[in-house]
Parts: structure tokens; C-alpha cells; sequence
């Protein structure tokens, strides 16, 4: 193999392995989402993985955020905001990513 392609194999690898790390922080993110939207209703650890369960499928289905935040803002009715669940949603990826640097 010649260096070029090695590299191209290298960098074909790394590709992979951001989007697989990018997809398991996507999916603790909407669970941490779920957690934070029950608890906004007052609702027990079995609703909110109920809930988690269907903001994974919702986030499954689309490509971006806006399915995700939809679905918590139908989930909360009054009980927030779009741009307060906007903001939830960076909190939550930034502390999916966090605590999976930490258990690298």
C-alpha cells in the first residue's frame, strides 16, 4: 500500500469512529433530555425512560435537532420554551460528550 492510501485508510477510520462517537453522545443526550422533561412535569423514572425511549426513536427518523425539539416541546406544552429547550439541548450534548471523555 502506498502512503497516500494509508492515509486515505486512516482517515476513513477516524471518519468512522467521530460519527459512531457523535451518534452515542446524539442518544445520551436525548435521554438526558427526557430526564430533564419529566422532572419539569413531575413524573416518575419510568415515564422519563418511556419518554427517552421516544425522543431516540424521533431523533432516528430525521436528520437534526428540530424532530428532538418538537417533540420535547409537545412533551412540556407551556411548561418551557423553545429557545429554553434549545438551550437544554447544547447543556445535554455537552455533558454527553463530557462524561464520555471520561470514560475513555
Amino acid at each position: 500500500m502506498s502512503t497516500f492510501e494509508d492515509r486515505e485508510t486512516a482517515f476513513e477510520a477516524k471518519f468512522a469512529m467521530d460519527e459512531q462517537k457523535d451518534f452515542i453522545a446524539r442518544m445520551r443526550r436525548n435521554r438526558f433530555m427526557a430526564v430533564w422533561a419529566s422532572s419539569k412535569k413531575g413524573e416518575t423514572v419510568e415515564q422519563a425512560r418511556a419518554f427517552g425511549r421516544e425522543l431516540v426513536k424521533k431523533d432516528l427518523q430525521e436528520i437534526g435537532d428540530d424532530d428532538v425539539i418538537e417533540a420535547v416541546m409537545s412533551y412540556l406544552g407551556d411548561l418551557t420554551t423553545e429557545d429554553h429547550v434549545r438551550l437544554k439541548l447544547v447543556e445535554m450534548m455537552s455533558e454527553a460528550k463530557l462524561q464520555m471523555l471520561q470514560e475513555d
